[in-house]
This record gives structure tokens, sequence and C-alpha cells, in this order.
């Protein structure tokens, strides 16, 4: 913050921050500073719009300078300000999980849109589950719904339990690896089975934002095999769903129809859904 200004207030933090950020090529830099800000004077960002005159303390000056310089380099917000709102819950996210995004809360949207009794007990699993974000906010929605989450990764399932205790959400996390499925202890009946599983190729790697591709956990990034993986998805779930029960995928627009095929047509009923982008981003299978 080298600009010399009498006084630092809301508004002209707003405007050089975001001329800042825009300097940097950091992605919605309007929207960077007002997340910050707020979070630094603990009031919604809306509200900022009605404090413009508000001067900033030297201690919030202060506060606010190695935010503004880790965004500035590029880091995503949610591991910043160390959460992200993911539906009804608020998810700690840190760089061992990938931070939910909005495709996944409309993939959430669509097993509750599919399921809306609310009394029947359902047994689900989450596989990859990274964060939690999915079980957590189907478990919320759907309290008498037996709900599991499993990940490769002790780090990830650790922030998931955290995530669950702040949520009040009872989940069953345990490490589980689908490329090994004897490693998952899992009932043989499941009514659903959910997962948005790694799904970007390295070649495209480059084509990501610096937040993304710096940041992110690889691990939940990228898929050296992407038809081994939804295979073996695939596979798990003809042993383990229960003849009415549905599988739920997340899914590379790019290679939507190719994870289709995968499908035996013979055994599976198979539909690509778009997400709000209208691209293909879903698949919803189901056993004949």
């Amino acid at each position: 913050m080298g600009q010399k200004v009498k006084e630092w207030t809301v508004l002209s933090m707003l405007e050089w921050a975001t001329d800042y950020f825009e300097e940097k090529n950091i992605p919605d830099p309007r929207h960077s500073i007002e997340w910050l800000l707020a979070e630094i004077l603990n009031i919604k960002r809306l509200d900022l719009y009605l404090k413009f005159d508000r001067p900033l303390s030297p201690a919030e000056l202060d506060e606010l300078r190695p935010l503004v310089k880790r965004r500035a380099d590029h880091e995503p917000l949610q591991y910043i300000i160390g959460y992200s709102d993911f539906m009804n819950a608020r998810i700690s996210v840190n760089p061992d999980v990938l931070i939910p995004r909005i495709e996944t809360e409309q993939l959430v949207e669509i097993i509750l849109e599919d399921h809306q009794e609310k009394q029947k007990e359902l047994s689900v699993l989450d596989i990859g589950t990274g964060s939690g974000c999915i079980p957590i906010a189907l478990k919320i929605e759907r309290p008498s719904w037996q709900v599991s989450g499993i990940d490769i990764s002790e780090d990830a399932l650790d922030t998931a339990r955290q995530n669950a205790a702040q949520n009040d959400a009872e989940i069953n996390f345990q490490k589980g690896d689908i490329l090994s499925p004897e490693s998952i202890a899992s009932p043989s009946q499941l009514h659903i089975i959910v997962s948005n599983p790694p799904y970007i190729t390295p070649e495209e790697k480059e084509t990501l934002e610096p937040q993304v591709r710096n940041y992110e956990p690889r691990g939940a990034l990228f898929t050296e095999d992407m038809n081994k993986l939804y295979g073996q998805i695939i596979q798990f779930s003809q042993e383990h769903l229960s003849p009415k029960g549905v599988l739920y995928l997340e899914l590379h627009e790019r290679y939507a129809q190719q994870i289709q095929q995968l499908f035996d047509q013979s055994t599976w009923r198979t539909t690509l859904q778009k997400d709000y982008d209208q691209k293909e981003r879903f698949l919803i299978a189901r056993p004949t």
C-alpha cells in the first residue's frame, strides 16, 4: 500500500486495491478486496457500501496488508480467510483440500431434488470427499441419511472431520482408495454413490489460473488416467449399489461423453446433465 493517502477509508482502499489487483492480473479484483476488507472489519460485504467514509485504523491496516499481498501472489481467497460457504454449510479449507465449486453445489442440488423424502433412510457414500462439503451438505438437508466419505489423503480427512464437527453433521469419514477398492469398508447395498474425482489432465495444467494450479492440491485436481479412475468408480458401484441405487458423477465437460461410454448400456441407464454454464458436467447412472 505504497500510495500516500492522508487517511485510508473503506472507499479509498476498495479503489486502490482493485487497481492493484488488476495490475497483478488477479481474477475478480473488486470482489477480492471486498472479501478481504469485510473479513478484517467483521461485516458483510454489502455493508461495505454503507461505510464508504469509515476510516481504517492502523491496526486494521496492519492486519489487511499481508492478506492483500497474499492475494496479489494469486493465493485463493478461500485459503487466505480459511473457509468457503457451500450451500448451507461453512466449510473450512486449506491447501490439503480442493476449494468447493458452484458446480459441486449443483451436484448436491440434483441429488436432493431426486430424493425429496426427508424421512427416508438412505445410505450414501462420497468417493474422494476432500473437505467433506458434499456429505456435510447432504446430511444437513437429510438428517435421516447414513452418510460416509472416503479419501486417500489423511490430511483431507482431518479437515473433513473438523468440518463435520463444526457443522454438527454426523458423518463417517474413512481412508480409502478407489483404485484399491479392497481398502474401502462399505456396505454392499448403498442407495447413493457420489463422486467429484480429479478430472483435469496434466496437459491442461498451464491453462489453469495460477490460483488453482499453484495452490490447490495436485492430487485433487489431476488424473493420469481418467478412464481408469472412472472405470473403477463404475465397477465399485456395480458391486455396492442397491438395485434401485443411483450413481452421481461430476465430470470434465470435454470428456463427459467419453466417460458415459464406459458404462455398459445393458446394465446401466445413464444421462448427462448440464451445469449453469450449459456445459455437460454431471452424469447420473442407474442400474437397469
